[in-house]
C-alpha cells in the first residue's frame, strides 16, 4: 500500500479501478483475453513491434544523414530496447499465460523498466526513463489505431489518472462513468479543480509523479476530503473508507430534505442561494439541489469544448436552453473569460510567460472585438426569451469597464439598425476579483448595477500565489486575513451605495466560511450544485448576530492557520456531523 499527498480540490470518496490517460489520449485499462483469441493478439504485437521498429529506424537514418550518427544514437539504443529478447519474452509471457491484452501487457512491462530508471540516481537513468516511455507511446499507437479511447468513450465506472488534464478535458468527463480523478500537475483554485467541483466528482492534484507506481485496472482510492490518494490499498483500509463512503451517502440524505426549504437563518434572515454551471445540463441539478436561480454561468465553455469558435446561433441557442430552463428565474451570464489556464481554439501570444497575468478575460475579449460582439449580440437577442443579467469578468479598471460597456452599446445599435428584437432593461455588472477593483469600488458603483466577488482570483491576485501551482498550494488560502479584509471592503463599500453583492467563487461553497461570510454581510451565494444543501443548512443553523460576533473575532487574529483553525471548530460546534 502506498500513500500520496496531494491538494483536495473536490471532497468526497471514491474506490474503484484506475484508468491511466496519457499525453496523447490513450486510456490502458486491464483488459482479459479469451483463450481463443491470444494467439490473434500476439500476433497482433508482432504486427505493432514491427511496425515501431521500422519507424525507429526511419527516423534514426533520417537523423544520421543530416546531423550525423551521434545524434542519431538515440533511436538506435530505442530499438535495441524495443527488439531486446527479454522484454518480447515478458510480453508473450503475460498475454499467453495471464491473457492480459497486448496494450495492457505493454503499459505494465514498460512502466515497470521506467520505474527501475527513475530510482537511480543521475541525469542519465531519467532520461532513459524518458526513452521507455517513448517507446511505450509508440507501441500503443500502432497497437491502438483508431480504437484509441478518449475521456468520452467511457463504458464503466473508473478513476482517471493522469499527469494533467485541461478544464476542457475535465468538462467533458462523464460523472456516470468517471468517479473521480487525480493529476500529477495543478493546484487549488484552477479551472479543472472548478469544473471537478461542477460535476461532484472526488478530485485530487498536485500529487508530483505517481504514474509509473500504478498500471490501468488497479484498485486506489481519492480522498478528495483530504488530498490523499492510496494505491493498492489493504483490505483494512478499503473497509475503512468503505464506511466513510456510507457516511458520505448518509449525510447527503440528509441534506436532501433541505431541497424546498428557504436559506433563512434562524433569526429569519433569507440569504439567496444560486448555482454556478458552465454547459446549460447543469440548471436541472442547481434547481433540484434548491438553487434559487443561476449566479454565475461561465459561458467560456463553449469555447473549449469544441474545435471552431462558437457562432451566435450557437450562443444564442445555449442561453435560450438556460433560460427556458430556469422557467422565469434569474441568471447571471458572465461573458468569456479565456486565458490563463483556460486556452481558448484561436491564436494565443507565442510570448506569454505569466498567463494569468496576460491577456486574459476581458482584456483578451477587447483585444478580439468581433469575438466579443457575437457572444454580446446573442446575449441580448437571449433576453427576449428571459430575465438575464451581463457580468464582466476580471476587470481591473474604470477603463477597461467602460471599453467593455461601450462594446455592448454598439452591439445593441447594431441589433436595432437590424430589427432584431431585444431588452435594453438588463442589468450590467462586474466581477470583483482583483485588489484595484475593491479599492476602486467607491467609483465603480457609479458604472454597474451589481457586483459579484471571485475569490478565486481574488485569493490569487492579492497573496500573490498562482492557484495553479503545487508548490506555492499551501499559500492559496481564502483563510488569511488579508482575503477577508478585502472581502469586507467590498461588501461594506456595496451595501453604502445600496448596489447588490454576491460571491461566486470556490471560497463561497466551502461551508467553514459561511459563517464568516454571513457576519461580513453577505446575503447572496452562489455555488457549484453540489454545496447548495450543505450551504443552506450551516444558514438555516445560525443567527446573524451569532454570525456577527464570530466574524469579528475571526477578524482580529493574524495568521491563515489561527483563522482556519477557528472557522472549522466553530463550525463542528454548530454542526457536529458535517464532513471536514
Amino acid at each position: 500500500m502506498q500513500r500520496l499527498q496531494g491538494i483536495a480540490v473536490s471532497p468526497g470518496v471514491a474506490i474503484g479501478e484506475a484508468i491511466i490517460f496519457g499525453n496523447e489520449g490513450f486510456r490502458i485499462s486491464r483488459r482479459f483475453l479469451p483463450r481463443e483469441a491470444v494467439a490473434s493478439e500476439l500476433a497482433r504485437l508482432d504486427q505493432a513491434i514491427a511496425a515501431a521498429a521500422k519507424e525507429i529506424d526511419l527516423n534514426r537514418q533520417r537523423v544520421a544523414e543530416q546531423l550525423g550518427d551521434d545524434y542519431a544514437a538515440i533511436f538506435s539504443a530505442h530499438l535495441q530496447m524495443l527488439q531486446d529478447r527479454k522484454l518480447r519474452e515478458e510480453l508473450e509471457q503475460m498475454i499467453r499465460d495471464r491473457h492480459y491484452s497486448p496494450e495492457y501487457s505493454v503499459s505494465r512491462a514498460l512502466r515497470r523498466y521506467a520505474k527501475v530508471f527513475l530510482s537511480l540516481e543521475g541525469d542519465t537513468m531519467a532520461e532513459r526513463a524518458n526513452d521507455v516511455f517513448d517507446i511505450e507511446k509508440r507501441l500503443l499507437r500502432h497497437l491502438l489505431g483508431e480504437r484509441r479511447e478518449g475521456l468520452g468513450e467511457l463504458t464503466g465506472e473508473v478513476l482517471i489518472l493522469a499527469h494533467n488534464l485541461t478544464p476542457s478535458e475535465t468538462a467533458n468527463l462523464n460523472p456516470n462513468f468517471v468517479k473521480g480523478f487525480v493529476t500529477e500537475t495543478g493546484g487549488p483554485g484552477s479551472h479543472t479543480a472548478i469544473v471537478a467541483e461542477a460535476l461532484d466528482i472526488p478530485a485530487v492534484v498536485g500529487t508530483g509523479p505517481f504514474l509509473t507506481e500504478v498500471s490501468g485496472g488497479e484498485t486506489l482510492i481519492i480522498d478528495g476530503d483530504n488530498g490523499l490518494v492510496i494505491l493498492q490499498p489493504d483490505e483494512e483500509t478499503l473497509a475503512r473508507y468503505r464506511h466513510e463512503v456510507d457516511e458520505h451517502k448518509q449525510l447527503a440524505a440528509k441534506l436532501e430534505t433541505l431541497r424546498d426549504l428557504p436559506s433563512d437563518t434562524l433569526d429569519g434572515q433569507h440569504v439567496t442561494m444560486f448555482g454556478n454551471i458552465e454547459f446549460p445540463a447543469e440548471v436541472k441539478p442547481c434547481l433540484d439541489r434548491g438553487a434559487e436561480g443561476i449566479g454565475l454561468y461561465r459561458t467560456e465553455f463553449l469555447y473549449l469544448t469544441r474545435d471552431v469558435q462558437p457562432s451566435e446561433s450557437d450562443h444564442l441557442a445555449a442561453y435560450r436552453e438556460v433560460i427556458e430552463a430556469l422557467d422565469g428565474r434569474p441568471v447571471v451570464m458572465r461573458t468569456l473569460d479565456l486565458g490563463a489556464d483556460k486556452i481558448p481554439n484561436f491564436p494565443m501570444p507565442d510570448d506569454e510567460r505569466n498567463p494569468f497575468l496576460g491577456l486574459r478575460s476581458t482584456r483578451l475579449a477587447l483585444k478580439h472585438v468581433d469575438m466579443f460582439r457575437i457572444q454580446l449580440r446573442a446575449m441580448l437577442r437571449a433576453t427576449t426569451a428571459g430575465p438575464i443579467k451581463i457580468m464582466f469578468p476580471l476587470i481591473t479598471n474604470l477603463l477597461e469597464l467602460r471599453r467593455a460597456k461601450m462594446v455592448l452599446s454598439d452591439a445593441m445599435e447594431d441589433l436595432e439598425e437590424e430589427g432584431i428584437p431585444f431588452s435594453r432593461d438588463i442589468d450590467i455588472g462586474m466581477m470583483v476579483e482583483v485588489p484595484s477593483a475593491v479599492v476602486m469600488m467607491d467609483h465603480f458603483v457609479q458604472e454597474v448595477d451589481f457586483f459579484s466577488i471571485g475569490t478565486n482570483d481574488l485569493i490569487q491576485y492579492a497573496l500573490a500565489v498562482d492557484r495553479s501551482n503545487k508548490d506555492v498550494a499551501s499559500l492559496y488560502t481564502g483563510s488569511d486575513p488579508s482575503i477577508l479584509r478585502l472581502i469586507k471592503m467590498a461588501i461594506d463599500t456595496a451595501a453604502q451605495h445600496d448596489k447588490p453583492i454576491s460571491m461566486c467563487g470556490q471560497m463561497c461553497g466551502n461551508p467553514i466560511y459561511t459563517m464568516v461570510l454571513l457576519g461580513l454581510g453577505l446575503r447572496t451565494f452562489s455555488v457549484v450544485p453540489a454545496a447548495i444543501p450543505e450551504i443552506k443548512r450551516v444558514c438555516r443553523s445560525v443567527t446573524i448576530p451569532q454570525c456577527e460576533e464570530f466574524a469579528a473575532r475571526v477578524m482580529s487574529l493574524e495568521s491563515a492557520r489561527d483563522v482556519k483553525t477557528a472557522l472549522r471548530e466553530e463550525l463542528i460546534k454548530i454542526l457536529p456531523d458535517q464532513l471536514i
